[in-house]
């Protein structure tokens, strides 16, 4: 029975000062068990057999317009959701007047609030990270629309920094509690700021509308000793080297079929940890099992460096149709080989 790797040799790896004795696997958190309803005995044997060496904690961030039994106040926008239930998320635009901007952010919840931290086992040896999904971005194209939030960096600049500088002080009371609370190692959220052919604006829009706010949530995060973890899927080379110069201490997932493996790993490997993320769109759905097994080999072949810099993980949430099998060989080949 393998054993999850401790608390600092995941720091080891994370900050490139070393490897473990195997690559740090953090396939766990996307998967689950629902996914083989008839393989569900199997399922947790083989995910007890390869533990995750990196704890997730979950914390409830605010819904767009429900509140929590908790606390009612506990939502991002104080009036009920006038949307039917077969809207599309990113077509969904609850802030209807970005010249209201003001108004509504004066209603914004509390970061404080009971709803967000949920509890938590006690602080073993593993290495632990807080999570919520959507950064700003997303945060943004949730509340806006996704047509509406690419507009409105040309359209309301002023009113998009009056937003993000909102979010941005609230997550960083939200990342205090974190380490407070939950005594966590590291943060990790998401912003996907990558489509599948290049990024989904400019290099100067991620300048002038991300950098900044990102640079002071991860200066944040390390002055309370974490690291930042970031989820953004698509191809994000063009931001990488921002990324970097700000401090990100980990990108997942340099997404297959988006992006040069070996080009990014020769470029920025040294740089930056790369929880490396298993393609989800192509071969684990549809490959055989020892397709995903040489696929496996390939991704530790190009990310492995002897200083550390790789966690192990899939691209994404693994889908329905990913056969058992296949997931089985994925866990084998990714904590045996090396």
């Amino acid at each position: 029975m393998n054993q999850p790797l401790t608390r600092d040799e995941i720091i080891r790896v994370i900050e490139g000062k070393g490897c473990a004795h195997r690559v740090p696997n953090a396939v766990a958190p996307w998967s689950d068990v629902c996914l083989f309803p008839n393989h569900a005995e199997e399922y947790n044997r083989l995910m007890e057999q390869y533990p995750c060496d990196i704890e997730v904690v979950r914390l409830k961030m605010p819904s767009v317009f429900e509140g929590d039994p908790n606390d009612p106040s506990y939502r991002w926008l104080p009036f009920e959701n006038p949307f039917g239930p077969n809207v599309s998320l990113d077509a969904v635009s609850a802030i209807t007047d970005m010249e209201a901007i003001d108004e509504i952010l004066a209603t914004f919840p509390d970061p404080n609030s009971v709803a967000l931290i949920p509890p938590a086992p006690p602080v073993g040896q593993t290495y632990r990270v807080a999570h919520w999904w959507y950064l700003l971005f997303e945060r943004f194209w949730s509340l806006r629309g996704m047509e509406n939030a690419l507009c409105d960096f040309l359209e309301y600049p002023d009113e998009v920094h009056k937003l993000f500088r909102k979010l941005t002080d609230f997550y960083k009371v939200v990342i205090t509690r974190c380490k407070t609370e939950l005594q966590a190692d590291g943060i990790w959220t998401s912003d996907d700021i990558g489509a599948q052919n290049g990024p989904m604006f400019s290099p100067g829009v991620f300048r002038e509308f991300f950098k900044p706010y990102y640079q002071e949530i991860i200066d944040h995060t390390h002055a309370l000793g974490m690291h930042f973890w970031l989820h953004t899927c698509g191809n994000v080379q063009l931001f990488l080297p921002d990324l970097i110069e700000i401090g990100l201490d980990v990108i997942h997932p340099i997404q297959k079929y988006t992006m040069d493996e070996r080009e990014i790993a020769r470029e920025y490997g040294d740089k930056i940890c790369i929880w490396a993320g298993f393609d989800v769109q192509r071969t684990i759905p549809y490959g055989t099992p020892d397709e995903v097994r040489k696929e496996v080999r390939f991704m530790i072949d190009t990310y492995a460096r002897p200083d550390g810099r790789l966690i192990f993980g899939a691209g994404n949430n693994l889908t329905p149709d990913t056969p058992f099998e296949s997931l089985q060989a994925l866990m084998e080949e990714s904590f045996t080989y090396s």
